[in-house]
């Protein structure tokens, strides 16, 4: 096999990979033991008839396509790895020749990664970072373990802002049912807009055992096309009305809730949680500040299929995420209304920004010559095995080089990071309005 290399314009290079006829000749074998079995010839049953019959009939060039395909398949990686380039995105293929007895000749044009020019990475400014707590937030973190400790009972009353009703619904539209508009005790969060338009204001002040009309109209973006802007009546039965039951804020709900025998003591523990939440969410704000004032600093010139390919990638991942909810990708499109080519759009800024964040990272390792020992990767290794409850030997073991080789990269990454924040500079934030500056609330 050899391989010529062609820099286009932007990053782009163009290999132009010959495979020699040998190979060519393997690959119509290949091609003819794989397709043989669709190919009907008078005389001979299927899967029987010789290849040189079938190329007589047909021609050779009935197995060009299935040959070129594994061809490329088989010899892209290697390709790429003797060109020495540094491939960043999917290749744009291109047949220059096929044909038996002769060699294979393609083109891949690829995107390579980009040459950056660093700015000032050492003593960038960041805004110095507050992880006072306040009275206000201790007090928010006790109403969220209140609510999370609540009880639910039923109520005789009326309905009001934040009670559950469950709901007997049937809706229509013009007198006439409509799919999914039917549901029996729903239990529906009054406040949480779960439902369209103003249905859930509508059952306020009503009681269980009520029956209400409700009208409703569809918004005009919908996502079921036959019921977008049109008005809908709902017949709903209430079944029950329920709401939260909140524990006492005392010393008996802080052992319940906690280790500590106190309210004070679990407060002051609260306070010490949402201190170590605070440092560890500035630590990320000023990472990602100093970062990207490193990339504006920075100069590069990224190829359009980098970007592409990255956005794919990130499309791929969404894909995956929605996919662990039960949804396929074609259902969240119906649902949502959008398409892949409005998520490409949507994801295309994170996608540069990632893109760049890493070439930056990338070439601070470089710079300052910032490696990762083996040591680092056993010390990581060491970590993982404890989240996975394994033994670091045999995790290591499992491990194969280049998934050792990319542990080792991203650890450079982590140190080039830790580089750059011991060298930043903080400034001072904006003054922000004036909060609560109690230490911790001493009442409810």
């Amino acid at each position: 096999m050899s391989v010529q290399v062609e820099n286009l314009e932007k990053n782009v290079v163009k290999l132009t990979i010959e495979v020699p006829a040998e190979e060519v000749e393997k690959a119509l074998n290949a091609a003819y033991l794989k397709e043989r079995n669709k190919i009907s010839v008078p005389g001979f049953r299927k899967g029987k008839v010789p290849r040189a019959m079938i190329e007589k009939m047909y021609g050779p060039e009935i197995f060009y396509e299935e040959a070129a395909n594994n061809l490329m398949q088989n010899s892209y990686a290697a390709a790429v790895e003797e060109s020495g380039v540094d491939v960043v995105s999917r290749p744009t293929v291109d047949v220059v020749q096929i044909e038996k007895g002769k060699a294979f000749i393609y083109t891949a044009e690829v995107a390579v990664k980009p040459e950056v020019k660093l700015g000032k990475y050492k003593g960038v400014n960041v805004t110095k970072a507050n992880v006072k707590v306040s009275a206000a937030e201790v007090k928010e973190a006790l109403e969220a373990e209140r609510n999370k400790n609540a009880r639910t009972v039923s109520v005789k009353r009326a309905i009001k802002e934040g009670d559950t009703a469950v709901i007997d619904y049937e809706g229509s539209v013009d007198g006439v049912p409509f799919d999914g508009g039917k549901a029996e005790n729903h239990p529906l969060e009054i406040g949480s807009h779960s439902f369209i338009d103003t249905f859930e204001e509508q059952l306020v002040g009503h009681k269980a055992g009520d029956e209400v009309d409700v009208n409703v109209t569809f918004p005009e973006q919908y996502h079921a096309a036959d019921l977008a802007g049109k008005p809908a009546l709902f017949k709903v039965k209430i079944n029950d009305v329920t709401t939260k039951e909140l524990p006492k804020l005392d010393d008996e709900f802080a052992s319940d809730v906690s280790e500590f025998e106190t309210l004070a003591e679990y407060k002051e523990d609260l306070k010490k949680q949402l201190e170590a939440k605070k440092a560890e969410e500035a630590k990320r704000e000023q990472e990602d500040e100093a970062i990207a004032a490193i990339v504006e600093a920075s100069e590069m010139e990224i190829p359009e299929a980098m970007i592409q390919t990255q956005c794919e990638d990130m499309v791929n991942e969404f894909a995956q995420r929605i996919a662990q909810s039960g949804l396929t990708m074609e259902q969240y499109m119906q649902f949502s209304g959008q398409t892949i080519e409005g998520l490409m759009d949507q994801v295309r800024p994170e996608a540069e920004t990632r893109i760049k964040t890493s070439l930056v990272l990338e070439a601070i390792v470089k710079a300052e010559g910032i490696e990762a020992t083996d040591a680092d990767v056993d010390a990581e290794i060491e970590k993982m095995a404890g989240m996975y409850g394994m033994d670091a030997a045999q995790l290591k073991g499992y491990m194969g080089e280049n998934e050792k080789a990319s542990m080792k990269n991203q650890i450079a990454i982590t140190k080039a990071v830790e580089y750059i924040m011991e060298n930043v500079k903080e400034k001072a934030a904006k003054k922000a309005k004036k909060e609560d500056a109690e230490e911790v609330a001493t009442e409810e």
